[in-house]
C-alpha cells in the first residue's frame, strides 16, 4: 500500500499540461460543488481523478490509448473498477485541451447530475 501512496504522490507532483489543465477546473469543488481528488490509489490501480461520493473515476487517456495492447488493458482496467462499483469515464488529452467546457458539461450532464 506504501509503494501506491508513494506512487500517487510522484504522479500528483509531475502532472501533465492536460491534467493540470482539468485539474484547474476540477479542484476545490469548482464543478458544481463536487470533490474530486486526483491521483487516487484504488486497489491496484492509480485513478486520474475520483469523485469518491459519487463513485467516479475519469481517466485522462494520450494517444497510446489507442494502440490495441493499451486498449485492452484500459478495458480489463474498467471492468475491474466497475465492478468496484466506479463508473468509469475516458477521455482523451485532446478533448480536453481543445474543447474543455464541453468535456466539462457532458461529465456533468450523464454522469453527475442525477
Amino acid at each position: 500500500m506504501k509503494k501506491a501512496l508513494d506512487n500517487a504522490k510522484q504522479l500528483r507532483q509531475n502532472q501533465t499540461d492536460t491534467e493540470a489543465i482539468l485539474w484547474a477546473r476540477l479542484r476545490n469543488r469548482s464543478l458544481n460543488g463536487i470533490k474530486f481528488r486526483r491521483q487516487v490509489p484504488i486497489d491496484k490501480y492509480i485513478a486520474d481523478f475520483v469523485a469518491s461520493g459519487k463513485k467516479l473515476i475519469i481517466e485522462l487517456d494520450g494517444s497510446q490509448h489507442l494502440d490495441e495492447k493499451n486498449t485492452v488493458k484500459d478495458n480489463e482496467r474498467t471492468r475491474y473498477l466497475n465492478s468496484l462499483g466506479y463508473k468509469v469515464i475516458r477521455v482523451f488529452n485532446n478533448d480536453v485541451s481543445n474543447n474543455l467546457d464541453t468535456v466539462l458539461e457532458y461529465i456533468y450532464n450523464e454522469y453527475l447530475n442525477l
